[in-house]
């Protein structure tokens, strides 16, 4: 395996017009019209389901492949998860037609690459040896973590159910700020970085699935004796996959890479390639084996710098992901991606004194143009952005980390836990830009347990704000009051029990009095109520009787409430009027 420079031709990349074949330059497809129709109808289909749900106020579950995260978490069996498993099925018999005819995100960055061209653009495909990864780790992070969590929290899975309608539609997506920064992210900016279908070389976790999946998939696109090997099937190809070199070797695409678009078919001048069943790739990648005949890969980086990206890629995946109660996944990895290729990027121009990137000059003779500035400009508030996220989240999760854990301690016993939870929490809220909801949720949460009512209250009511359907907050919110008459009460209850140890029997009878006024649940300060009121001279008889039937009220089956009674009726005769 080679490396080459971000600032060399790519030796794998034939674009449109750079041809050399007596054919001249390829025609352009006349299926990718057909395409772009089916995925337009795509859009129009999720619109017509949305305006459904909005007319109807319930409507079918998403037809989302992420909606299969329910069924692997919770078991919910939905309209996304049939989907999925449909187009995994397909897959494994036609390949990968789904991504390239269904798929909204590479109906965008299609999109994104053909206005590329309109402007002169073509932007070469980065490869790297590690990101190339990302997919297959979102996808067992989606799919197969939630089971191993289950599994290790020791939950039982409680089987899987249906769930094909809902009232809340678009509980499972951002809002429409964060919705179109992620197409603008994932369906635009990186295909200008990392070349056509840059997303879902190095992104996209139901790519991965897909891709595992093509690689037993009987169809392919295949090749007869009238191939010419002039290339115009590869420049066509969106997809980065070397059409001419594959057919050439193989008899037939085996990059699992391959989206089934068809294109390459289209423009073939001999009509050498068709679409159709045939010997499985596993059997032509070994006969290729046998021949010796697979070249070495040329990639961007030296290993030095993909543990670079690696890294980069790592730790702004963890600032980012959830940044804020904002950032969903798939976002954050586009992110990640970008900011990855920035930083190798970046250090090329501090610190080499030639440097191009996608056939635009950033460094020549050891001077920065202005793209080079700009870029440089663009990387420094990014990372100082990461940096301080990173920060923030570091605080939160300790702070979340502390709670859990002050949760499983004994009541008695979590006081100081939670001190140092709502101290993290306080840090990450006070760094943040913007208040949080889950945030001032938690903060709220070990407030009231720790008695400060008024500031409870303040955050709760706070994080109902920012997130009004926040149901724990609301049920919280509710308890509070009758939670801080309860603690009230107790205190009373406590200050009772010291004025009566001391001999103070009437300050020990006004403390509870105050107790069951605040809560009159409280049992054992009607017990005591009624030995206080006994031990008066003379006894008072009704006043203790009274304390204990008002405990009857409650529980009617109270043990000692009843034997208390039975023991002043043997003493005292029948209770008049009962």
């Amino acid at each position: 395996m080679t490396a080459r420079a971000l600032d060399s031709p790519a030796r794998e990349s034939l674009p449109v017009g750079k041809i050399h074949s007596p054919r001249g330059t390829p025609r352009l497809s006349k299926r990718s019209r057909w395409r772009a129709a089916s995925l337009i109808l795509v859009h129009v289909l999720v619109l017509v389901h949305l305006a459904h749900w909005r007319v109807r106020g319930s409507t079918l579950t998403p037809v989302e492949p992420s909606e299969s995260m329910q069924t692997f978490e919770l078991g919910y069996v939905n309209a996304g998860f049939i989907m999925f498993a449909v187009a995994t099925l397909a897959t494994l018999i036609v390949g990968r037609f789904f991504c390239g005819w269904a798929c909204h995100v590479v109906a965008y960055q299609d999109a994104s690459a053909w206005l590329l061209g309109r402007v002169g653009i073509r932007p070469r495909p980065i490869r790297s040896r590690l990101l190339i990864w990302v997919p297959l780790a979102a996808a067992l992070y989606m799919f197969l973590w939630p089971t191993i969590a289950r599994w290790l929290e020791g939950v039982r899975f409680a089987g899987f159910t249906a769930h094909f309608r809902t009232d809340e539609f678009w509980a499972s997506f951002p809002g429409p700020g964060i919705a179109a920064l992620t197409f603008v992210v994932d369906g635009f900016l990186i295909v200008y970085l990392l070349g056509a279908k840059g997303f879902c070389t190095y992104g996209c976790p139901y790519g991965a699935v897909f891709g595992f999946v093509d690689r037993s998939a009987r169809a392919r696109i295949r090749v007869t004796d009238a191939c010419e090997g002039c290339g115009h099937c590869t420049a066509t190809c969106t997809s980065n996959v070397l059409v001419h070199l594959e057919v050439a070797r193989f008899g037939q695409v085996v990059d699992s890479g391959c989206m089934k678009c068809l294109d390459c078919i289209d423009v073939c001048p001999k009509d050498a390639l068709y679409f159709g069943f045939g010997e499985s790739r596993s059997s032509a990648l070994s006969r290729a084996k046998v021949k010796g005949n697979v070249p070495a890969r040329v990639y961007d980086f030296s290993f030095g710098e993909e543990v670079a990206l690696a890294l980069v890629f790592l730790g702004t995946l963890f600032a980012v992901r959830g940044l804020y109660d904002l950032v969903p996944f798939l976002l954050a990895i586009g992110l990640s991606v970008v900011s990855a290729l920035a930083a190798v990027l970046g250090w090329r121009v501090v610190r080499r004194q030639r440097v191009m990137f996608q056939s635009r000059s950033l460094v020549e003779d050891g001077k920065r143009s202005a793209l080079g500035w700009s870029a440089l400009g663009l990387c420094v508030p990014w990372f100082l952005f990461v940096a301080h996220s990173s920060w923030v989240q570091v605080h939160a999760t300790r702070g979340r980390w502390l709670l859990l854990d002050a949760k499983a301690q004994p009541e008695a016993e979590r006081g100081p836990t939670l001190a140092r939870s709502l101290a993290e929490l306080d840090r990450a809220a006070d760094l943040g830009l913007v208040d949080v909801a889950d945030l001032e949720f938690q903060r709220g949460q070990i407030l009231a347990r720790q008695g400060d009512w008024d500031l409870a209250r303040k955050r709760l009511q706070r994080a109902l704000e920012l997130d009004p359907k926040l149901a724990l907050a609301a049920k919280e919110l509710a308890d509070l009051e009758p939670r801080r008459k309860e603690q009230l009460a107790m205190s009373e209850f406590r200050s009772a029990t010291q004025a009566r140890v001391a001999g103070q029997m009437q300050a020990s009878e006004d403390h509870l009095l105050r107790a069951l006024e605040l809560f009159p649940l409280l049992t054992p300060a009607n017990l005591d109520l009624s030995d206080l009121r006994m031990s008066k001279t003379p006894p008072d008889l009704a006043g203790a009787r009274a304390a204990l039937h008002a405990i009857l009220e409650v529980d009617p089956l109270n043990a000692e409430a009843q034997r208390r009674l039975g023991l002043l009726e043997q003493r005292f005769g029948p209770e008049p009027g009962r």
